[in-house]
């Protein structure tokens, strides 16, 4: 399929099937952290950047299979840019509320929520998880290096009316890179900037997974839980989680479901299909690729990705001293 990925395993959603709304990055950031890639497209234009209908044809076709489904907990729409840039996106989540029956997340920069009608579409979501890296402006452009058709205290004020105008969950993500925006004077800011806003919770995270510039690199976790209790100073009231600090895909062991055969050439060059599409979207261990697909363990997963490599549609790369695959050009660089 090329819009829908996964079910994969997420620690904030259960097993989540991905609704990927595009084929390539457009989206009105460049984030310095982003494990997909650079921007191709950097703009705040909203259009049918891929075709609405395809992408409701794949819904209807993996919710026709009822063994699939039952597999699912959430279905999360996002993509490898930024979802709200969709026109279709109210369309296509009125269809995967009618069709799923399976609630709905929405992964977003937040970026276009001064928009009345991408709040209004994204009313149809169950949880919405916008991201706000730095309320302020040379932060912003550090962290984000957004699209110059964006204003940041308007982005704040988007964010801040569709948190009381949406009726669902809201758990606004703050992504945390070492010596650009973790400083004090950010993050009073950024607890100033909550304050205004009807949030469910708040998730801290900070640079895991291999990013798009070298110099992202991820806070310590001492910091995380001084900044968490910063924001729990403000509101004692509002969760914060902190997402890099809880335990590997690795050490949360298998689930139990069945294994795949991979002795049989057609499954196992579909497995190798699945993979390189999952890992479009974002670089994983062995380990976190044998968890999505229960393939019998980490060195199986190694073996299938080894192949890939050999055939060039894969490379690893070292981040945080794990060993990571990933598609696109090999940087030949570790950290």
């Amino acid at each position: 399929m090329n819009y829908i990925f996964g079910p994969v395993n997420s620690r904030r959603l259960g097993r989540s099937l991905g609704i990927d709304l595009f084929r390539e990055k457009i989206c009105s950031l460049n984030c310095i952290y982003c494990e997909v890639g650079a921007t191709t497209r950097l703009t705040c234009e909203r259009a049918e950047y891929a075709p609405a209908a395809a992408i409701k044809a794949e819904i209807d076709a993996f919710f026709a299979d009822q063994e699939r489904a039952a597999a699912v907990d959430f279905v999360t729409v996002t993509a490898s840019g930024e979802p709200t840039l969709h026109s279709g996106l109210g369309e296509i989540l009125a269809h995967l509320k009618r069709r799923a029956a399976k609630p709905v997340a929405v992964l977003t920069n937040g970026t276009l929520l001064w928009d009345a009608q991408v709040r209004r579409e994204l009313s149809a979501a169950d949880v919405v998880i916008p991201s706000l890296d730095s309320a302020l402006p040379v932060g912003f452009r550090k962290i984000d290096r957004p699209a110059r058709c964006l204003d940041l205290a308007r982005i704040i004020e988007g964010l801040t009316v569709f948190s009381h105008e949406f009726h669902g969950q809201i758990w606004l993500e703050i992504l945390l890179a070492q010596g650009i925006n973790d400083t004090d004077e950010e993050v009073a800011a950024l607890c100033q900037a909550a304050a205004q806003m009807r949030l469910d919770r708040i998730q801290l995270n900070t640079v895991i997974r291999p990013p798009l510039e070298p110099f992202a690199r991820p806070v310590e976790q001492a910091r995380m839980a001084a900044v968490a209790a910063e924001f729990l100073r403000h509101d004692p009231a509002r969760p914060v989680d902190i997402l890099s600090g809880g335990a590997t895909q690795e050490e949360n062991g298998a689930d139990g479901q069945r294994t795949i055969d991979l002795g049989k050439t057609a499954d196992r060059l579909a497995l190798q299909a699945e993979i390189v599409e999952m890992l479009k979207r974002r670089p994983c261990t062995a380990a976190d690729i044998n968890r999505v697909f229960h393939a019998g363990g980490a060195d199986r997963v190694e073996q299938l990705l080894d192949a890939l490599i050999r055939d060039g549609l894969l490379h690893k790369r070292t981040h945080n001293g794990r060993l990571y695959y990933q598609t696109g050009p090999d940087e030949a660089h570790s950290e």
